[in-house]
């Protein structure tokens, strides 16, 4: 098992012809993911060179090629409207790449995709893998290996970092995904440890959080009621009072967002918090003995 992707996910990439789009169609193809269509306004009949068809619309993709999940890689601008684009369409599952997309566009966007029973993951975020069935993302796949340690994480650096030494110590991974760093993003640590919890091939997880935002204290509060442990490590500890650093939701408010404020409430509710990434897969594989 895993969640949210593996051997039945069909992607299609909007925004497959633009550079990134198409860098990452080919290497996510050579991982093995199924991916099965792109689109792109105007450029509906024409097959890119890894022969992928590519539709003017999501609609005649999801109908043409049976896709349940789709990848985000249009600009900015034009990012939340492909999102409703998916969700229209009834894709399940979106993965949003793209950063810089602005927050009332999101704020907008979110409500309609929930409603309609579609996740969003981002934006600004690396994306989703279950090694070695699916990749959907920016992720290098040579660094995971699959096993039984879920990885949720803000950072997409922190994540590889970490994820290389979880697979150096043979300690591979179930689902590893990449929640994204702005203010407002489709799936927060909450959601993904609820769906950790549930999945069977899960039995530890990894939480890499950092400054900014309220998100990895609402997690604490659920990590009580998990049956599997959850260690975590908090990115920012030397960032400067009032700073933001990194991404645009690593902004601390007072003393709300602080790394302190994470990590006293992720010890007490039984979380062991790494002060280094490279301290990470020892405290799994304690957890895991």
């Amino acid at each position: 098992m895993s969640i949210l992707v593996g051997d039945d996910t069909r992607v299609i990439v909007q925004g497959i012809t633009g550079r990134e789009g198409s860098f990452h169609t080919r290497e996510m193809l050579a991982y093995g993911t199924s991916v099965v269509a792109g689109v792109v306004p105007g450029r509906g009949g024409s097959t890119t060179p890894d022969g992928v068809s590519v539709y003017d619309t999501v609609e005649e993709a999801v109908e043409a090629a049976d896709a349940n999940a789709s990848i985000v890689f249009v600009p900015g601008p034009y990012a939340a409207d492909a999102v409703l684009e998916a969700t229209d369409a009834g894709i399940g599952l979106v993965v949003v790449i793209t950063d810089g997309i602005p927050i009332h566009d999101m704020i907008r966007v979110l409500p309609v995709a929930r409603a309609a029973g579609t996740r969003v993951i981002g934006p600004n975020c690396p994306g989703i893998i279950t090694p070695p069935r699916c990749k959907m993302g920016i992720m290098p796949g040579d660094v995971f290996m699959p096993g039984p340690v879920g990885v949720v994480s803000r950072s997409g650096t922190l994540t590889y970092e970490i994820v290389d030494e979880l697979t150096r110590a043979g300690l591979g991974q179930s689902t590893c995904m990449g929640i994204g760093g702005d203010p407002i993003i489709g799936t927060s640590f909450l959601d993904a440890l609820r769906l950790y919890e549930a999945d069977a091939a899960t039995r530890a997880v990894v939480l890499i959080g950092e400054i900014g935002g309220s998100d990895e204290e609402a997690a604490a509060e659920f990590i009580p009621t998990m049956s599997k442990p959850v260690i975590s490590f908090i990115g920012g500890r030397s960032a400067p009072p009032g700073k933001r650093m990194g991404h645009a939701g690593a902004i601390v408010s007072g003393r709300s967002g602080t790394a302190a404020a994470k990590v006293e409430a992720l010890t007490a509710a039984g979380s062991p918090v790494a002060e280094t990434t490279h301290e990470v897969a020892g405290l799994v594989a304690r957890a895991l003995a």
